[in-house]
């Protein structure tokens, strides 16, 4: 029996799935992903290395524990999210918490970079706007107020590494990884000379950039002892989570749009080479190099699912619903309520910054905003004005990427946990005035990871071939043009929020979070 393993590693869980060849899903497991705030700064968030690598060898057992036999898996990968590293020593031990990208305190160091090595030239390099979420903020930020801790680093390793080296003893990265770190050349796909000495880091802190699909060895006794798996299970360098995400649907084959409903929305246009020019950085687009060989994922993100994260937990319709954990009983739930909603909410409108902006607004102190509150409005129009903002800032997103490239997608395929809201994705399909297409299989991520190991060891012949393995029907959303006309209108009224409500928002943030 052969049996692929992905680790995926969001910011809201930590999940292992195995699949058989054909994507099936025969076991999985997950638990949260535990933010960790500090007394001292309660703005800052962090994660546990612990934490991370200790739930990521429980969901292993987990699901393990679902099959006749361990050794049935035979490789596996590790995806997840981006930015978040950790500085660990020669062994592996890590010196201080991941970082996380909620965390607000390398602005001071995204200031600095931008004033000394430039936004312009960065993109044209890298492919990123110079974030202060990207790694080599956090590398910044801990040699100015962590020197002693750097200096006994041997390596600065993102997450996904980090859980890499635990399986397998190898500190490696994979080029879409290494995009996050904001010191890869995506033309050379090699780490940039230039910046690095640009911004002082040390180049002997940078992991071996690899090919995804790349056989880093097998899983060693250490890790056999805690995840049960086999000392013959292969691992294999995965993929940032968007872009993994591509590969079970089909999207990384050119003319598809490629949305990921996650914590972050991701929309992703896959082409055939790296775009970095000051037009395509102005249009809020990035570069990264993709999963695939030879090819290259243009994307535009956003922090979505966080909005819809945080009303159910702050607001939500009752406190069954703020103590819910399954999204897939939330999001019928979510339908039905939604049933007794209007467009337009009431008049009510959500501004999607509550863990600043992403594409096509680039702005880290953007904050969220409800504005039109009356009365009249119930909670279910609030809801209601949450999914809107976040279909709005979707179609941000896609104007974006269409004037920047040049191209007009009509092929648009959504995956994620939040494409499980029947509600929110009509609406998508409702705004953009085209079909939208939810893939059988909404967790395409995981799956993705895990053909990359099938590929790695030689269970598929290639990406082409591991696609035809696994693909399977999608369901489409019709667009109601009535409803398309509608909210033409009021993504008018939307696109005058953000130009409205910025000055206030940064003083805020400067007041509060600054």
């Amino acid at each position: 029996m052969n049996y692929l393993m992905s680790i995926d590693l969001g910011s809201t869980s930590l999940k292992a799935s195995i699949y058989d060849l054909q994507g099936k899903r025969v076991a999985s497991a997950s638990r949260p992903t535990e933010k960790c705030a500090d007394s001292e700064n309660p703005d800052w968030i962090t994660w546990n290395p612990d934490q991370i690598w200790g739930g990521s060898a429980a969901v292993v057992k987990e699901a393990l524990a679902q099959i006749a036999d361990p050794s049935f898996v035979k490789a596996v990968a590790v995806t997840g999210m981006g930015m978040d590293g950790v500085p660990v020593d020669g062994s592996g031990n890590h010196l201080y918490p991941f970082i996380s990208w909620h965390d607000p305190r390398t602005a001071e160091q995204a200031e600095w970079w931008a004033q000394n090595i430039g936004a312009e030239r960065t993109f044209e390099i890298a492919g990123l706007p110079a974030w202060a979420i990207t790694a080599v903020m956090r590398i910044l930020w801990m040699n100015q107020h962590q020197p002693e801790i750097m200096a006994k680093a041997e390596k600065w390793l993102l997450i996904e590494d980090f859980i890499n080296h635990k399986l397998s003893g190898r500190f490696a990265t994979d080029f879409s990884m290494a995009t996050c770190m904001l010191l890869f050349d995506q033309k050379k796909q090699a780490w940039s000379d230039e910046l690095i000495k640009a911004s002082g880091i040390n180049p002997e802190l940078l992991p071996q950039p690899m090919q995804s699909g790349t056989l880093l060895g097998n899983i060693t006794p250490g890790a056999a002892a805690l995840t049960g798996l086999s000392t013959d299970t292969a691992v294999v360098l995965g993929g940032h989570d968007h872009i993994c995400g591509t590969l079970p649907v089909g999207a990384y084959k050119p003319g598809t749009i490629f949305d990921v409903m996650g914590t972050w929305e991701s929309v992703i246009a896959s082409i055939p080479e790296a775009v970095t020019t000051p037009v395509i950085q102005n249009a809020g687009i990035c570069m990264q190099s993709h999963v695939v060989p030879g090819i290259y994922a243009a994307w535009g993100g956003a922090p979505s699912g966080e909005s819809l994260e945080w009303y159910r937990k702050t607001l939500g319709f009752d406190t069954e619903m703020q103590q819910e954990e399954d999204w897939g009983v939330i999001c019928k739930r979510i339908s039905r309520k939604m049933e007794e909603t209007k467009p337009g909410a009431g008049g009510a409108l959500y501004l999607p910054y509550i863990s600043s902006a992403g594409c096509p607004v680039n702005d880290d102190k953007a904050m969220g905003a409800f504005v039109g509150l009356s009365v009249s409005i119930r909670k279910e129009d609030l809801f209601r004005a949450v999914i809107e903002g976040v279909n709005y800032q979707f179609l941000d997103i896609m104007h974006a990427m269409e004037s920047g490239l040049g191209e007009t997608f009509d092929k648009i395929i959504v995956a994620g946990g939040i494409a499980r809201n029947e509600f929110l994705v009509q609406n998508k399909a409702d705004m953009l005035g085209r079909p939208v297409m939810v893939a059988a299989n909404t967790d395409a991520t995981p799956l993705g990871a895990a053909m990359l190991a099938g590929v790695g060891i030689g269970l598929y012949e290639s990406i082409d071939h591991a696609y035809e393995m696994v693909k399977d029907s999608s369901k489409v959303y019709t667009p109601n043009l009535r409803l398309t006309a509608e909210y033409a209108d009021l993504y008018k009224i939307y696109k005058e929020l953000y130009p409205a409500v910025k000055p206030l928002s940064h003083k805020l943030f400067n007041r509060f979070k600054g």
